[in-house]
């Protein structure tokens, strides 16, 4: 499954590099790219898996940036 995401009060290119490396390391994640310049997180990964993905990116961009919010539904 493949989603995107738009992002809220994403504040620096650094921290979406971070969220990006520590999302794509997550189990069943093949693909995660968080663009800083377009607010955007892109998820690609297993079916069975992808609802608890989205959850544990979430925690991880809280933990990066307190402030920043990932937009879902």
């Amino acid at each position: 499954m493949k989603k995107v995401y738009k992002m809220m009060d994403l504040d620096c290119a650094n921290c979406a590099a971070k969220m990006e490396e520590a999302i794509g390391k997550l189990p069943g994640v093949k693909r995660a790219s968080v663009s800083f310049v377009t607010q955007k997180l892109i998820l690609e990964g297993e079916d069975e898996h992808f609802e608890e993905i989205v959850k544990q990116a979430v925690q991880i961009c809280k933990k990066v940036e307190p402030d920043c919010k990932i937009l879902i539904g």
